[in-house]
């Protein structure tokens, strides 16, 4: 088949290599335009590019796709499809509906449930038990599509949103060869979406802050389903004032105290029920390591109280 593909994370290469690996003619890539990175703020490709580039591939970067001139030079591609995996801009009816077999969409939840933005964090952030990789046929509503191929997933206590990204990345991408096939043939019909939806709204810095007066299983969850991007986060004082720390692994742990109390030289927090200890930490400009490793250097003894996010941050009280 015919096909452009549209994606820009590290989440949707594995897709992009197995549509080519398995003989389908990707005619155009797209994907977001470079955007400054580093500490030098150089212009850096997307995951996506960078890969399609290495293939020899036509890259189109275009700042949006609702452009008149953007939207006439997809339609000029004569597709047969179009496949979608985390691509970062909204397509007008226009683009969804110039091929002749529309648009796909590769969605990280088993839908209706996690729709928008953040799938696969905010399922390990509810606890849910297993997830899944879905391509659905899309329309102008926000991940609202009939769905054509379903795989469910596993979530593992522990699981990370890193963790859980790469598997589903993986496979899902094994389900675009039979998708399609699916479609050229004309025989499986894609299957609307049933039960009360759930959103999967982009998470706020604000909102990665932990509270330590929820539950531990709740606060292990909030931890693993942010790392390693935002980043959970709580502040402990210092000679220097408030340092911001990232939590981007921990685990349930016995112990019980105040909430936010440190239980021990372990980095051991009591909860609201419970507690976690912390694991894998990172200090502001630091590289992440183990939390015994940072703790040589940064102590948090036993008996401090860290703050949670019910407080109002330093700055806003």
């Amino acid at each position: 088949m015919r096909l452009a593909f549209m994606g820009t994370p590290a989440f949707a290469v594995p897709s992009l290599a197995e549509l080519v690996a398995s003989g389908h003619e990707v005619v155009a890539v797209y994907s977001q335009p470079p955007k400054p990175r580093g500490r030098g703020m150089k212009l850096t490709p997307s995951p996506v590019q960078a890969f399609a580039e290495t293939l020899g591939l036509p890259v189109f970067t275009p700042e949006s796709m609702k452009a008149a001139e953007a939207i006439e030079t997809f339609r000029s591609l004569d597709l047969d499809a179009a496949c979608v995996v985390a691509y970062g801009q909204i397509l007008k009816p226009e683009v969804l509906e110039a091929p002749r077999m529309g648009c796909l969409n590769l969605h990280g939840s088993l839908l209706p449930r996690w729709r928008g933005a953040a799938p696969i964090q905010r399922a390990i952030m509810a606890g849910d038990a297993q997830t899944g990789v879905q391509i659905m046929q899309m329309s102008e509503g926000l991940d609202e599509g009939p769905v054509l191929l379903s795989e469910t997933v596993a979530i593992s206590p522990r699981d990370t949103a890193a963790s859980l990204s790469e598997r589903m990345a993986h496979i899902g991408a094994g389900l675009w060869p039979r998708a399609l096939a699916a479609l050229e043939r004309g025989g499986d019909r894609p299957v609307e979406q049933v039960g009360e939806p759930t959103y999967a709204k982009k998470i706020s810095p604000a909102e990665a802050r932990i509270d330590w007066t929820r539950p531990a299983r709740e606060v292990d969850a909030h931890i693993r389903g942010l790392s390693p991007f935002p980043g959970a986060w709580f502040e402990v004082e210092s000679d220097e004032g408030p340092v911001r720390i990232k939590a981007l692994m921990s685990g349930l742990a016995e112990g019980s105290g105040p909430a936010g109390t440190v239980l021990d030289d372990a980095l051991t927090i009591a909860c609201g029920d419970g507690a976690v200890r912390l694991e894998r930490v990172q200090r502001p400009g630091k590289a992440a390591q183990g939390a015994e490793d940072m703790l040589r250097g940064f102590a948090i003894p036993a008996g401090t109280v860290l703050p949670s996010s019910s407080e109002p941050p330093r700055g806003e009280r």
